[in-house]
């Protein structure tokens, strides 16, 4: 599980004026997640001994015998997940121990189909051209570039205020120091590495609209546009329950784009 200074916690909640039982709320409600960011965005202290857990974009390394997914409307890789390589001591959710997970969807316009698969471990796999033939037509799918991702341990804070937290804004009647003791928390948890804008695993969304991971369900992945294409201004949410996301049952789960 993701950890943070105590002493960066309470320093921070002295800086802002945030009381001790406000302080226990927000991390009683608080939720680790995973930033995966390129190289150029790791603080110095990390870049020594850096490894990638996954790539943006590129062409899909697949299995024998398991086609692109959806043959008709083909959507772009945006997303390669090398299992193994993940820390799997920091997520609340349970990812595959080995093998990759791609995530094909669209991140420029509404998704016609959205796709996450698992290819396991020691698979033989071939890459996958971008080009295809549908109705004797040929028709090429968006191939971004690809660029090494990064994992950052990471803390997400409940958008959902607790009581004790609630009674404290109404005292203030002002939310700004609350929202700087949330922001110090969060940069406490990833250290000085930049992750806005990142993909995220994991915790909560940080959504435009309607959070979609309510309820039975959680986030799997929180992919910005602007992670996958610079020019993209989107927000890609793809949830489900944990007892799915655990068992693999990515058949399962729910796509929500916001722009």
């Amino acid at each position: 599980m993701t950890s943070v200074d105590e002493r960066l916690v309470h320093e921070a909640a002295d800086r802002y004026g945030v009381p001790g039982p406000v302080v226990q709320e927000v991390m009683a409600r608080s939720r680790p997640c995973l930033h995966l960011v390129p190289y150029e965005s790791l603080s110095p202290s990390r870049r020594e001994n850096a490894r990638p857990v996954g790539r943006s974009g590129g062409l899909p390394l697949l299995a024998y015998g398991t086609n692109w997914p959806e043959p008709e409307v083909r959507e772009p890789l945006v997303l390669s997940l090398d299992c193994a390589a993940l820390p799997h001591d920091v997520l609340d959710i349970e990812l595959p121990a080995d093998g990759h997970l791609l995530f094909f969807t669209a991140i420029e316009y509404p998704p016609e189909s959205s796709v996450v698969l698992h290819v396991p471990a020691g698979a033989p796999t071939t890459e996958r051209s971008a080009t295809y033939e549908f109705h004797d037509e040929s028709m090429e799918i968006t191939v971004y570039e690809p660029g090494d991702l990064y994992p950052v341990a990471g803390l997400s804070l409940d958008r959902e205020l607790g009581p004790t937290t609630s009674a404290f804004l109404h005292e203030i009647g002002d939310g700004e120091a609350l929202y700087r003791f949330r922001e110090a928390v969060r940069d406490a948890a990833s250290g000085e590495t930049r992750v806005g804008g990142c993909v995220q695993l994991g915790g909560f969304s940080d959504p435009w609209d309607m959070a979609p991971d309510e309820g039975d369900f959680v986030l799997l992945a929180q992919i910005p546009g602007q992670a996958i294409d610079y020019d993209v201004f989107t927000m890609n949410l793809i949830v489900g329950t944990r007892q799915d996301i655990a068992a693999r049952q990515y058949a399962s789960l729910q796509y929500d784009q916001q722009c």
